[in-house]
């Protein structure tokens, strides 16, 4: 039974991801043909095709290798000084096609003048006012955005109802009422935290010594009134080896209860693990997950960009880890990067865990997944070719550079040529290409595991 829920797991994550990625190619294409542009391919991964079909002049297929997805619109690339539109000829069926000189000067001029002539193959005559790059400015952005704007918008609809109605596990409220009550006094160290009836009969906490109960609300620690559960921490951890007076509110009646506190090495902070002699009760705090309407939630997304703009930034460090922990150099940090093998494996992991109740489990899911949009959202929006924001980058580049012309009374400088910029989009494939492939290697060999 495990392994069905496993494999259900995987099979959930990656269709999910399969309808983000063509959803997100939507989103280029409907803007595009509504621009009148001309949308000749859409596809669900690369390589070989495996299925496909012609509705109007579009083909709607799924390749063989799910990685990624494109929609092919005619005219990215505008013919360019150093590749200029021959005279119109004619292919081997009689069609006329219209042709791109191609220069022979300069391995990068070269690079980009065939870059140019594979372009132009797909384009006919009448498709002369259907290009791309003829489009206004404001068109191609729109365009261009409008694919990771998708993957955004699928993460809010996904984290929206979920931190309305269960919460957002990832920002939590403590307040001062008691969960637990610790009965035994145990190391900080101890990997089991299990006390036995004779330890909490032989060394009991301060708080079940005191006869403290989980749900008890603290009200006032010596004296002091209690309005947050960090205050009564730093009171607790600043009394010692010392007597504490304590008010409490128990099923709505006010009542004082005497302890002493004990020290014991405990860690500084969640983030601080450094043990240091501090005052101990034995108590753990109700932690509630913050709910919220999409304020909230679009408040939590700003948040969570900010977050993710530092993890793009360190995202080569990041996997130059996995690789090191691949050759068994290092272990492989908690925090690193995953790609879509890991996704799936963690989904799989997560929806097979025992005694993890199904609601939680499919809430686990369904967050991996908006998780997973909001990186491609955000990711593919960083200002570099062939990314979306490399195009996007370009047309606002082109309509800065001709409100400038206009201000100095100068010619219209035309369009802007992103295709001087194929040898960096090509670096930058390889590199998102090594990248993608250390993290699947890794993914493979030295997994990340959800934490039981």
């Amino acid at each position: 039974m495990t392994a069905l829920y496993y494999t259900l797991g995987v099979l959930f994550f990656v269709v999910a991801i399969l309808a983000s990625i063509g959803l997100h190619e939507f989103g280029h294409m409907i803007p595009a043909k509504k621009f009148g542009g001309k949308v000749t391919q859409w596809f669900i991964g690369f390589g070989p095709t495996v299925w496909s079909k012609q509705i109007g002049e579009t083909e709607y297929g799924v390749k063989a290798i799910p990685l990624g997805g494109y929609v092919k619109i005619i005219g990215m690339l505008p013919p360019g000084a150093e590749g200029l539109v021959d005279e119109v000829e004619h292919d081997s069926d009689g069609n006329r096609v219209m042709k791109v000189r191609k220069s022979n000067t300069g391995m990068f001029t070269q690079l980009i003048s065939d870059a140019r002539a594979a372009e132009w193959e797909h384009v006919n005559p009448e498709d002369s006012d259907r290009l791309f790059y003829k489009m206004t400015w404001w068109k191609k952005v729109i365009v261009m955005a409008g694919g990771p704007t998708v993957n955004l918008l699928i993460a809010f609809l996904i984290f929206a109802p979920i931190f309305a109605l269960h919460g957002n596990e990832g920002d939590v409220k403590v307040t001062p009422t008691i969960s637990q009550v610790a009965t035994c006094l145990l190391p900080a160290t101890a990997k089991d935290q299990t006390c036995t009836q004779q330890q909490a009969r032989d060394n009991p906490t301060p708080a079940y010594a005191a006869g403290l109960r989980p749900g008890d609300r603290f009200l006032s620690f010596n004296g002091t009134r209690i309005t947050d559960w960090t205050q009564m921490q730093h009171l607790i951890r600043g009394n010692a080896n010392g007597d504490a007076t304590i008010v409490i509110s128990r099923d709505g009646r006010q009542m004082t209860v005497h302890a002493n506190t004990t020290v014991q090495l405990r860690p500084t902070s969640a983030t601080d693990k450094t043990l240091h002699q501090v005052g101990f009760l034995g108590v753990v705090p109700t932690q509630t997950a913050t709910t919220g309407g999409p304020l909230y939630t679009l408040g939590q997304m700003g948040n969570m960009t900010v977050q993710t703009v530092k993890a793009i930034g360190t995202l080569p460090a990041k996997v130059w880890g996995v690789a090191k922990a691949i050759v068994g150099l290092q272990p492989r940090a908690q925090d690193s990067p995953v790609s879509i093998v890991g996704g799936g494996r963690i989904a799989g992991e997560t929806a097979s865990a025992q005694d993890f109740p199904v609601q939680d489990k499919l809430l686990s899911l369904l967050l991996l997944v908006g998780a997973f949009n909001f990186f491609i959202g955000m990711f593919n929006f960083v200002p570099l070719l062939p990314l979306d924001g490399g195009h996007i980058a370009g047309a606002l580049y082109e309509a800065a550079r001709r409100a400038l012309a206009r201000l100095r009374r100068r010619p219209d400088p035309g369009y802007a040529d992103v295709a001087k910029l194929l040898p960096i989009a090509y670096v930058m494939a390889s590199v998102l290409l090594v990248l993608g492939v250390v993290l699947i290697v890794g993914d493979l060999v030295v997994p990340l595991h959800v934490e039981s």
